[in-house]
């Protein structure tokens, strides 16, 4: 967005459309705005008027149609977004009457353009969320069960992105002798990826030693990152050496020559709630281009990934997806990094059309992101 100078006055203005465009969904007049701030000094009708005209030239606002009221462009939402999530912002409340509000929308929340309240999630949401994460004991379910949440809480779409080596982890392993020398290992993980590997070692191991190696690995490590596992066997063997040192010694053995590989795939993405989108667009031709951009799911990681950064804990709110395709130009992605005992697990997202409630969605996509580090039981080291 461009370097836009908002007064005050302009501030409490475009915050009141904003948010009547949020409860109604219709474009705003400007008989709605002064009716929330009758009897405000300063704010007059006339007032009113041409502050919405400024705003207008100042890209802020738009008019579908000549006698139509005024709707908020993308670059309105973002200050807007900007104003709520800035921890520093000092900015006033609505104090004026909300009855002009509540004569347009009776249902709508109150009006405020303060910095994001500290849990805005009320007591039923929060229970349907963690209701609906219920029986999720791995990572894939957690992120699977993540996209499905999210769209039905946003009324978008819900997107959920597995990290690079999210996905390694082990579920199963398999030893088959082959021949002199070689040894195939199977690999399953609890994503449920399958991979084989042909091992060539250096001494030859017993069909009973194989057992071993497996047996030792499948008990000891399932649910373990399979980075983890390599240093801990490392480490078991200095320690342990005495007592098992003819078990360790071949499960290093394996583990050195590639067992514990796995081959670089495209990360796990799962999406849901595509027909919510359907449902809200009623352009059809911009609806098809839309559809077409969030289908090519190299698309949705590539946003994920440019948008959300893992090593940050911050929710990232990008208003008008319009650099990735024209066709989202009016829509939001509001995102988090999923962690599990300090590694990335992914990153979780909702993609909806900016008529959202952005308070309520922003904590909404950090509870759930924050729900990975209970879920999901981190191995003891």
């Amino acid at each position: 967005m461009p370097d836009v100078r908002v007064s005050p006055r302009e501030r409490l203005v475009l915050t009141a459309i904003i948010e009547l465009y949020i409860a109604t969904g219709e474009p705003v007049a400007s008989q709605a705005v002064a009716r929330i701030f009758a009897n405000r000094e300063g704010l007059s009708s006339a007032t009113i008027r041409n502050v919405m005209a400024s705003l207008g030239e100042a890209g802020l606002l738009e008019q579908p149609h000549t006698s139509a009221g005024r709707v908020p462009t993308a670059g309105a939402f973002r200050y807007y977004v900007e104003q709520i999530t800035r921890p520093e912002a000092q900015i006033a409340r609505i104090g004026a009457s909300m009855a002009g509000l509540r004569a347009t929308a009776p249902d709508a929340p109150p009006l405020n353009a303060a910095p994001l309240s500290p849990s805005p999630l009320s007591e039923a949401r929060r229970g349907q969320i963690e209701d609906s994460f219920s029986g999720v004991t791995t990572s894939s379910e957690y992120l699977e069960r993540t996209s499905h949440v999210l769209a039905l809480v946003s009324c978008g779409l819900g997107v959920a992105l597995a990290s690079s080596t999210a996905e390694q982890v082990l579920e199963h392993i398999h030893f088959s002798r082959l021949s002199t020398g070689r040894v195939l290992a199977v690999l399953v993980t609890q994503a449920g990826a399958v991979q084989d590997r042909v091992l060539a070692l250096d001494r030859e191991l017993t069909h009973v030693e194989l057992e071993t190696a497996a047996r030792y690995l499948n008990e000891n490590f399932r649910g373990w990152p399979i980075e983890r596992i390599r240093a801990e066997v490392a480490r078991r063997i200095e320690v342990e050496r005495a007592a098992y040192h003819q078990m360790l010694a071949s499960v290093e053995e394996l583990c050195r020559k590639g067992a514990l590989a796995v081959h670089e795939t495209g990360p796990a993405i799962y999406v849901d709630g595509m027909a919510n989108l359907i449902a809200a667009e009623v352009d059809r031709e911009r609806l098809r281009q839309m559809l077409l951009a969030l289908e090519a799911k190299q698309r949705l990681v590539d946003l994920l990934t440019a948008y959300v950064d893992g090593r940050q804990q911050e929710v990232r709110v990008v208003v008008g997806l319009d650099e990735a395709s024209p066709a989202m130009q009016d829509l939001v992605l509001i995102g988090a990094p999923a962690r599990l005992g300090g590694a990335s697990l992914g990153t979780v997202a909702m993609i909806a059309p900016t008529r959202i409630q952005y308070q309520e969605m922003i904590h909404a996509v950090r509870y759930i992101a924050q729900l990975s580090e209970r879920l999901l039981d981190v191995p003891a080291e």
